[in-house]
């Protein structure tokens, strides 16, 4: 292996045939002109800069409805600015083939003003004073008239958010995608995103470098299942070419950015899905709960 690439210290995990592989299929930053930029004023945060697609901007019929999805960042990558439209996951569900298969959706990517100290930590990021922020946001997109059920994802610290967001705020979401988190809402809090019929996908892999799979996820998949949520925890985060995902940024996170996968639909490059409930991957389970 490279200095670039160091085996992974899980590679002696793999099973026979199984490759290690260093990037997803889809390049980033290809549709960054689809997005228009804005700024959320905010007392308590500071102005949040937001983009956000607008599929009726880009040729959908003006007489229809149509999804708004609130992609949530990971920490430090607010900090790349609007590559964060990638970092995050949404970029891709503004292409041509993603928009054609959901039949349209607004995406809207907040961005959380980060900072760091001297040493390099992060010191600012998404917390509890977002949440009523990011809600706004939402409302003022849905005020142009064109949108119908709403949903967030996220992975990572996006992941936390998406979660608490549905809790604070189970009247806004039709549908939410948490990935790569450790946090699992109490069973009460659970049961009443249940009751306001909010769907739920969500999604990490069990090898996790940020988490402990048996500890932090295994105990709650019942009741998860029980509720009617979808839970998808393969064995391996793969990439599209079918090989197990490896990332290194100082420490490997291949693993726990389960976020490429979603953007690249849960599809491998052959076409066949990653999970076998979704034949026709992310944008299927969204153009299906969105009715």
């Amino acid at each position: 292996m490279s200095e670039d690439h160091p085996v992974p210290k899980w590679a002696d995990l793999l099973h026979e045939g199984e490759f290690i592989s260093y990037l997803p299929s889809f390049v980033g930053g290809k549709y960054f002109d689809l997005f228009d930029e804005f700024a959320f004023p905010c007392e308590e945060t500071g102005a949040i800069t937001y983009y956000v697609y607008d599929p009726v901007k880009h040729g959908a019929d003006a007489s229809g409805k149509y999804p708004v999805l609130l992609w949530l960042h990971g920490a430090t990558n607010g900090l790349n600015g609007k590559f964060c439209i990638c970092n995050c996951g949404g970029e891709q569900f503004a292409s041509p083939e993603y928009q054609a298969a959901m039949g349209g959706a607004y995406i809207v990517v907040p961005l959380a003003n980060e900072k760091t100290d001297e040493s390099g930590k992060l010191t600012e990021t998404f917390s509890e004073k977002y949440f009523k922020p990011l809600k706004d946001i939402v409302e003022r997109v849905r005020e142009g008239g064109h949108t119908g059920k709403v949903f967030a994802m996220g992975g990572s610290l996006g992941g936390w958010v998406t979660w608490k967001l549905a809790e604070k705020f189970p009247e806004m979401f039709d549908g939410i995608i948490p990935i790569s988190t450790d946090y699992v809402p109490t069973d009460g809090r659970l049961e009443n995103i249940a009751r306001h019929n909010i769907a739920v996908y969500f999604t990490l892999g069990q090898h996790d470098e940020t988490l402990n799979f048996a500890k932090d996820i295994a105990p709650r998949i019942q009741k998860l299942e029980e509720l009617g949520f979808m839970c998808f925890f393969p064995e391996w985060v793969k990439n599209g070419d079918g090989g197990v995902a490896s990332l290194f940024y100082g420490w490997e996170m291949g693993q726990h950015c389960m976020i490429n996968q979603v953007q690249a639909n849960l599809m491998y490059d052959d076409g066949t899905p990653y999970d076998p409930r979704l034949p026709n991957g992310i944008t299927g389970w969204i153009k299906a709960t969105a009715g």
